[in-house]
């Protein structure tokens, strides 16, 4: 493997290690249906606020989200909605949990990434 190909596979992998969490994917799906500042995803997690502020900042390192500052709060969206294929893909996999493996040349799970 080339020094180059490892370095993306590499940065692959920090964004699904990112995406990696219960906490971040309610996140990120909460997130597919508009942008939300850290005070209503706290409400709607459950959790304090710094943890909330944590889960966001991993996201936001791996480039899955984007903010914007207004007034005192900070408002996050998905900087790549696309992501959402990967939640997609992931539903098809759980929907073909147990069955036997398909050899195939071409996907046939419906995933369009």
């Amino acid at each position: 493997m080339t020094a180059t190909t490892q370095a993306k596979y590499k940065n692959q992998a920090r964004i699904i290690k990112a995406l990696a969490h219960p906490t971040r994917l309610f996140i990120v799906d909460e997130l597919s249906r508009g942008e939300r500042c850290v005070c209503e995803l706290t409400d709607m997690i459950g959790v304090e606020m710094p943890t909330v502020s944590r889960h966001l900042g991993v996201l936001k390192g791996a480039g899955i989200l984007e903010t914007e500052k207004r007034g005192l709060q900070v408002f996050y969206r998905l900087r790549v909605p696309c992501v959402l294929n990967f939640f997609k893909c992931v539903e098809a996999v759980q929907r073909d949990d147990g069955k036997p493996a398909r050899r195939t040349a071409a996907p046939k799970m419906g995933c369009a990434l």
